[in-house]
């Protein structure tokens, strides 16, 4: 499915390179530099306690049905000793990074009947770690381990950190994902994980399209995480999270018809929608479809100025409509025809394709942004940089630059000679990702 939508790619600027964004969603706040993110919509969390109790009982009694039955968990269960028990699943947790679980198995095996116990293990020299970990990968980790556990020998007395941020604290190799599956596995800590399995899951239930890579999403899924985590069952709980994206919730073809949350996954009903109107356009019947800029965590993201575009819509009637929209949103003149036509850029949010057609604009001097009007700010290429910003804005500056780089250079591979007439945006290849610095490089003087 594709989905119209006119830019104005980052061509409001003024001396000093610098360029205009709005807040997509977010309440007024005029110039002020970077303000914090707006709080994402409701539709993007947990906030109903029956939800996420129901959730919860639906998770563990499918993990306590169908979880893989692997030797750090059958240790973790049995294991009467504290820091033994934490000590397999540290083990456990180290050797899976980077690593599958069909690897692992021979290997974790193979290092907990050689030593069993961390004191075990500081006594073993760095060859030997060295030569069990062999065809493992990935060498450090190993020796990290060592080390650690010959600090927790001999500076913590033998007994490993109880809480989540202790252990992050005070055991080197140590993050803060596997210092939460070692708390809430080993010491029943209510305290939630995020690998890239539960990223996965969550980003699908709340229908989460924003950069799931970035800072400020990975903080959100963490505060999901540990409101999510069952508090009875922290440990089993994290795991069938794990488990989950692992074995049903997979990146490709994920098995949503065994999913034993698909009644709490967002994604899964916006599936069944888009279903739902295909089905309606082939009977002629054309049902609106939210904007699938709406699915992301948008709503403290920044875009450029832009509005939907009705499908067909000319090129000369695009410039019209845009123009319209800048003038309201300047409160100055803008004249279509200043309005140059970039290309078009895609951006595929799940089953969704949206174009974005995109169009720059020159202005001069200075152009004030009422705050009354739209929560916008001007922006320098390193306030860019620092600032919220989708993939989608991203991509849509890298087609400006790629544009003035051709014209730049018309000898080395451009397609259009310089002053030839520019054309429409169905003549522009879709999926057109360019570059951003020139565009945001302050205009010479004349």
């Amino acid at each position: 499915m594709s989905h119209l939508r006119a830019t104005a790619a980052r061509g409001l600027r003024r001396s000093g390179g610098r360029g205009a964004l709005r807040r997509k969603g977010a309440s007024p706040r005029g110039a002020a530099p970077a303000p914090a993110p707006a709080p994402p919509p409701s539709r993007h969390l947990f906030s109903d306690p029956a939800e996420i109790e129901a959730l919860r009982g639906h998770l563990l009694a499918w993990y306590d049905k169908c979880k893989r039955d692997l030797p750090w968990r059958t240790l973790a269960a049995t294991e009467l000793d504290a820091d033994r028990r934490a000590y397999a699943v540290w083990v456990s947790e180290i050797m899976l990074q980077q690593t599958q679980v069909a690897t692992v198995i021979d290997y974790y095996n193979r290092w907990m009947q050689k030593w069993p116990t961390l004191q075990a293990l500081a006594q073993a020299s760095l060859e030997e770690v060295n030569e069990l970990w062999a065809g493992l990968g990935y060498y450090s980790r190993g020796k990290r381990l060592q080390e650690a556990a010959r600090k927790v020998v001999s500076e913590l007395a033998g007994q490993m950190p109880r809480t989540a941020e202790d252990l992050q604290k005070l055991l080197p190799g140590v993050g803060r994902y596997t210092a939460g599956a070692i708390a809430s596995i080993s010491y029943g800590q209510a305290t939630g994980v995020v690998d890239g399995n539960v990223i996965r899951v969550l980003c699908r239930m709340r229908c989460i399209g924003a950069d799931s890579s970035s800072p400020a999403v990975i903080e959100r899924l963490w505060d999901m995480a540990n409101a999510l985590v069952d508090r009875s069952r922290p440990g089993d709980f994290n795991q069938a999270l794990m488990e989950l994206g692992a074995t049903v919730c997979v990146p490709k073809a994920p098995l949503c018809g065994e999913c034993p949350l698909k009644q709490h996954c967002q994604a899964q009903r916006r599936v069944e929608k888009e279903l739902a109107f295909a089905s309606q356009k082939l009977f002629g019947k054309r049902a609106p479809v939210s904007d699938v800029e709406d699915c992301g965590l948008l709503a403290g993201l920044w875009e450029f100025p832009s509005l939907p575009l009705a499908q067909g819509l000319q090129e000369e009637k695009q410039r019209e409509v845009l123009a319209d929209h800048l003038q309201a949103w300047t409160g100055r003149p803008v004249a279509a025809g200043g309005l140059r036509f970039i290309g078009e850029v895609v951006h595929i949010f799940s089953h969704i394709h949206q174009t974005y057609v995109v169009y720059s604009l020159s202005l001069d001097g200075d152009v004030t942004l009422d705050p009354a009007l739209s929560p916008s700010r001007w922006v320098t290429e390193e306030e860019f940089h620092a600032s919220a910003v989708s993939t989608a804005m991203k991509k849509v500056l890298k087609a400006h630059e790629k544009q003035r780089g051709e014209e730049s250079s018309p000898g080395k591979g451009s397609k259009r000679k310089r002053g030839a007439k520019l054309q429409g945006a169905s003549s522009t290849c879709p999926g057109t990702q360019l570059s951003l610095r020139a565009f945001l490089r302050a205009p010479k003087s004349p």
